[in-house]
């Protein structure tokens, strides 16, 4: 009796081992007890029937499935090469997680080819460039879908990213030589918009240095019409009716300060020749007398 009841314990305690199950908190389980759902089974200890009760484990971590290249044709007869990469997660309670292993086989297998479908019916509706000009258009359209086709797997669409559309390679070169020639139309508008501006530039600087050398030529002029005024009037005030010789005064003493050479006959007064010269009649010596 002793011995078979260590027997018993033995086969107990083995049988408790066999039974354990540790899930990680990256996981959730579900317990079968003869094929049959029994119960969830959360992160941490969690024990089962051996041979009678089976666990299965289901990751509700991101995941990243690639819908691989494939080739679309665009709705101007083109052939795209496209792929696209869907970033999805299975939720966490326990109604995703059967929904994930009961509702759906292979969820992951069937996210690719719901993705591979979904990018030929958008893309064949778009020009090659729309397409390549409108990728967030794509991807929200795309996510849009797979969000609606699989709410009812128990799982979360986090995002979708088109990796490339690439065209045929003949196409790729046409399209490279276009660019470079709208580049290059491009630089040579800027270039003659630049060489443009410098020469509007100048011009203006060159009005501008024109525009001065006139105003001064101006204010010069009325500088000098100013002067002649001042020295009428003070000949018409000081020397009523002698503004001729005074004017005749100033040419002369201009012609002096220029060194101009006078001839003085002999027996002739300076004073004399001076008056000659500004139209002033000579002094004579019985004219000084009388005075």
């Amino acid at each position: 009796m002793v011995n078979l009841l260590y027997v018993l314990i033995i086969v107990a305690v083995v049988v408790f081992l066999m039974g354990i199950r540790i899930v990680r908190p990256t996981h959730r389980g579900l317990i079968e007890r003869f094929g049959k759902y029994n119960r969830f089974a959360s992160p941490g200890f969690n024990w089962i029937m051996p041979i009678i009760e089976v666990i299965y484990q289901i990751n509700v971590t991101e995941q990243m499935v690639d819908a691989e290249p494939q080739e679309i044709i665009t709705n101007d007869n083109l052939n795209a090469k496209v792929d696209a990469q869907v970033y999805f997660k299975v939720k966490a309670d326990e109604e995703s997680i059967k929904s994930a292993v009961y509702h759906v086989f292979n969820y992951q297998y069937q996210i690719v080819n719901l993705a591979r479908t979904t990018l030929r019916n958008i893309i064949g509706t778009l020009t090659l460039k729309s397409a390549n000009s409108e990728r967030g258009k794509i991807n929200d359209e795309l996510h849009r879908t797979l969000m609606s086709e699989t709410s009812h797997w128990g799982l979360e669409i986090v995002r979708t990213e088109l990796k490339e559309i690439d065209p045929p390679k003949d196409v790729q070169e046409t399209m490279n030589k276009v660019v470079k020639a709208e580049n290059e139309k491009i630089a040579a508008v800027d270039y003659a918009t630049a060489v443009e501006t410098v020469a509007d530039g100048q011009k203006r600087a060159e009005i501008k240095k024109a525009e001065g050398i006139k105003q001064a030529r101006i204010l010069e002029a009325e500088g000098e019409a100013e002067a002649i005024k001042l020295v009428n009037e003070a000949a018409e005030k000081f020397f009523v009716g002698n503004a001729q010789v005074l004017r005749k005064l100033e040419a002369v003493e201009h012609a002096l300060q220029n060194n101009a050479k006078i001839v003085v006959p002999a027996n002739t007064q300076l004073i004399n020749v001076i008056g000659e010269m500004a139209g002033v009649l000579p002094v004579t010596v019985e004219q000084k007398e009388k005075k």
